[in-house]
């Protein structure tokens, strides 16, 4: 059903906020470009107003921590279906997109940028041209959308198509109008489907086998997920999100990014925020040397998140397995697609003993 927001001030005599009118969709794109956490605070803006070559405008192009992108379409005067239809336009267009062509949209947007530069700034990772563009996803900004959309957004997301409607609200609050936000489907879901599904080359029936990318770091430290049987993600939903995906039986094949696969195991649980996590009875931030974002543990966005594992067959990083045509992903999880997994999870088997 189309979503609504009703706002009430908090006090002894609650009173509701009544509705008001955002004056221009203009206006909102700017404040958009102005500050991007409006749409996402894991997302980089990339490209505004770009060209398509078929004669539209695509509104805004953002690119997430893995080298996807996100086209972003304001609903502006058109009907529910018809920015439906042109987002999906544009996502054809978008999948072709090289390298050189998306650096040529950032310098654009970004006069004087460098795309790699600045995404190593924002992401704290260099920018692999390999998996850049590899996959995307499509979000629709309305204020609403009509019940027949809906059902449309809703019919693609579940087929794997990663694409989602964001929907903005204004009320009046005194001489102030406040603008609210909600998800027509939860993001990390989304983003779970964006990444196993890759825009390029062939796709294959998933072969059951979860890969996961550890970031191994000061924060985050992989003796310790060996020495006490987890795997963890954090900082932001966008890396905390996709282990959800995880249960227990699941088999995963890790990977530190920039080293290669280090660890094959077996989940025994479900995901957990740091502060409720325990190792032997343990709170496990009282266990654990590495930070694992401490100082975020009370914000359920941002902290980071467990699942236990058991292992079956571990490696230091100094010896960790990578070798050309091997897959890589930034995801922290994701259920692989590609030709490339199926061969690196057999490759692996082989050289970890696993059957």
């Amino acid at each position: 059903m189309p979503i609504s927001h009703v706002v009430w001030t908090i006090g002894p005599d609650p009173r509701e906020v009544p509705p008001g009118t955002l004056p221009s969709e203009q206006l909102l794109e700017e404040m958009i470009i102005t500050q991007p956490r409006i749409l996402s605070s894991e997302w980089m803006l990339i490209g505004r107003q770009v060209e398509t070559g078929h004669g539209g405008r695509l509104d805004l192009l953002a690119i997430a921590p893995d080298g996807s992108l996100v086209l972003v379409e304001l609903k502006r005067d058109r009907t529910p279906r018809e920015v439906v239809a042109q987002a999906l336009d544009y996502a054809s267009w978008l999948e072709k997109l090289q390298a050189t062509d998306i650096n040529t949209i950032y310098e654009r947007f970004r006069p004087g940028g460098n795309l790699t530069t600045d995404f190593r700034a924002r992401y704290g990772q260099p920018l692999d041209e390999e998996v850049l563009n590899e996959s995307h996803q499509i979000v629709i900004v309305a204020a609403t959308l009509d019940a027949s959309s809906e059902r449309i957004v809703n019919y693609l997301n579940d087929r794997g198509l990663a694409i989602n409607v964001l929907f903005f609200q204004v009320f009046n609050h005194g001489d102030q109008q406040l603008l609210s936000r909600a998800w027509l489907i939860d993001p990390g879901e989304v983003q779970v489907h964006a990444a196993n599904a890759s825009a390029r080359g062939e796709q294959e029936p998933w072969n059951g086998e979860f890969y996961v990318s550890f970031g191994a770091s000061h924060s985050r430290i992989w003796d310790e997920a060996v020495r006490y049987g987890f795997i963890s993600g954090g900082g932001g939903a966008w890396y905390s999100n996709s282990l959800r995906m995880l249960a227990p039986g699941d088999r995963i094949w890790v990977k530190i990014p920039g080293e290669g696969f280090v660890g094959v195991g077996r989940v025994t649980g479900p995901r957990v925020a740091a502060a409720d996590f325990e190792i032997d009875g343990q709170p496990a931030l009282d266990v654990l040397e590495g930070d694992y974002h401490r100082a975020l543990s009370t914000d359920p966005e941002k902290a980071e998140y467990f699942v236990p594992v058991e292992w079956m067959h571990t490696l230091p990083p100094t010896k960790a397995v990578q070798e050309v045509g091997m897959f890589g992903n930034q995801n922290t999880v994701c259920k692989p697609v590609t030709p490339k997994w199926r061969s690196t999870v057999d490759r692996l088997k082989q050289l970890f003993g696993v059957t």
